[in-house]
């Protein structure tokens, strides 16, 4: 066999029995690591260590593995309001989590002939979903539907949750204090209250000498 040391130099062609021994001496295994060479390759090494580094960097792939699937969502050229509302929200979740949204719209009879109709809408929920993603491919006539794709847009997304995040701090700014009725203070020695009038003299009221003076008459000449 050809025989690999355990810092990976070459050591050269060696029967087993000493490849085992040399192995042996250094407290490691012997493991085969190229069996359909000719002759085989083996190398000493820890192989408790070796199966664990490979198990990490394996799961160290996976990790960085991204699982990307296409969803589909389908839209009618004459769509309620309702339906659309709740059709392109379903898109936003699609593409929030990172899947790639097919939008479809579905033509049928003489709805063919107003192509126009579709690509309205299919531009109505690329602008819907903009914070969210971007369009990957354009819309385009695909036997009797016309068909966009859209992706996740991860700038985007950041700037959707920046711009949350500041709407969130300024409500919850504390609004300046109002004056409490404790802080109001009432100094009931500067009320100043209005001079009373006096009552107008009532008729009742006029004097009998009055009465008198307006009753005597002067005496009448001596003819």
């Amino acid at each position: 066999m050809r025989l690999v040391g355990a810092d990976g130099s070459q050591v050269g062609i060696k029967p087993l029995p000493e490849a085992l021994t040399m192995a042996r001496e250094l407290g490691l295994d012997l493991v085969e690591v190229a069996d359909k060479a000719n002759p085989p390759v083996c190398r000493i090494m820890d192989y408790g260590k070796y199966k664990y580094e490979a198990a990490q960097k394996a799961k160290e792939s996976r990790k960085k593995a991204s699982h990307i699937s296409i969803k589909e969502m389908k839209y009618r050229p004459k769509i309620g309001a309702g339906d659309f509302k709740t059709k392109t929200k379903k898109v936003e979740e699609f593409l929030a989590e990172g899947h790639k949204v097919k939008v479809t719209i579905m033509f049928r009879g003489r709805e063919m002939q107003h192509p126009e109709l579709g690509k309205k809408i299919l531009d109505q929920v690329a602008e819907a979903v903009v914070h969210e993603g971007r369009v990957e491919a354009y819309p385009r006539m695909d036997g009797r539907n016309m068909t966009m794709v859209l992706g996740p847009d991860k700038k985007a997304q950041a700037a959707a949750v920046r711009a949350k995040a500041l709407e969130a701090t300024a409500d919850a700014e504390v609004e300046e204090p109002t004056e409490t009725e404790s802080e109001i203070i009432t100094d009931e020695s500067t009320i100043e209250t209005a001079p009373q009038t006096e009552e107008p003299t009532t008729t009742s009221e006029i004097s009998d000498d009055a009465t008198d003076a307006e009753a005597t008459t002067a005496p009448a000449d001596d003819a």
